[in-house]
């Protein structure tokens, strides 16, 4: 009879206390206001990009239906194309940054010369965004399956950068073993990905060998730590040798020539 009574559980009390701990960390991220009193995230139109536990950038894109909306499918694990094809991990995530475009509000698709204007400067502010990546990242090259539309580096809008853990999940999830362990799986279920579908992108396989080149140099460094030699140098990892340009798809062959001021430096 006591079981029948039982009331069912709280959908929110169901995740592992990591889980609850990351989403209420997100939740209050996305809350956050600038100093009009807007919510960062209330943005309609604009870019974000996801960190890792070292800082390194690791995901770049942009929305036009609202920037809460679009972090949050990939975040709580709703169906977004990154998150269902494996490429992104969100147990990797540490960091959020945001790039909201207040100055498009008003706009849609029913104004179509001022959202084709919006969208195009929308899809230059996030290849910029992705540039940063590329040069802020170690490794020169981050896991975007699908590389923004080429376009004229423009100056970024005003950004916040949002921490997504606590110092507990750091300690935890932040051991070199364990992020290995999860680098390691994360590969195993995009080769499936890759193996099970047989016809996917360029880009998910591109991604497959960025993934591998991360994984290669965590345990090299977990390596050096215990032989008490210097860490490796991640120059050492040619990721231009390896998977060509990550300035423009492959596929488009105007890319290299519509691409003015792309040229990331050493």
């Amino acid at each position: 009879m006591a079981d029948q009574q039982r009331r069912k559980p709280a959908r929110n009390s169901l995740p592992a206390p990591a889980v609850r701990g990351f989403r209420r960390m997100l939740e209050d991220a996305l809350a956050e206001t600038d100093d009009k009193g807007r919510r960062w995230a209330d943005a309609k139109w604009g870019c974000y990009a996801f960190y890792d536990y070292d800082g390194e950038p690791i995901y770049v894109g942009q929305t036009n239906e609202q920037l809460r909306v679009r972090v949050r499918r990939h975040l709580t694990n709703q169906r977004t194309d990154a998150v269902a094809m494996r490429i992104l991990d969100i147990f990797e995530v540490a960091e959020l940054q945001l790039w909201p475009l207040w100055q498009y509000e008003g706009v849609s698709s029913k104004t179509k010369e001022a959202f084709a204007a919006a969208q195009n400067h929308l899809n230059a502010v996030e290849y910029s965004a992705y540039l940063q990546a590329i040069r802020e990242s170690r490794f020169k090259a981050i896991l975007n399956e699908k590389i923004p539309p080429v376009s004229p580096p423009v100056e970024l809008p005003p950004s916040r950068r949002f921490k997504l853990i606590t110092e507990e999940t750091r300690h935890d999830r932040g051991h070199p073993d364990v992020r290995i362990a999860r680098r390691a799986e994360t590969i195993s279920r995009l080769s499936a990905v890759a193996h099970e579908r047989g016809e996917v992108s360029d880009g998910l396989r591109r991604v497959l060998v960025i993934q591998a080149v991360r994984l290669a140099y965590l345990a090299a460094v977990r390596l050096a730590y215990v032989e008490g030699r210097p860490e490796p140098d991640p120059s050492a990892i040619d990721i231009e040798g390896l998977v060509g340009s990550v300035m423009y798809e492959h596929s488009d062959p105007a890319g290299p020539t519509d691409a003015p001021g792309t040229d990331i430096g050493p």
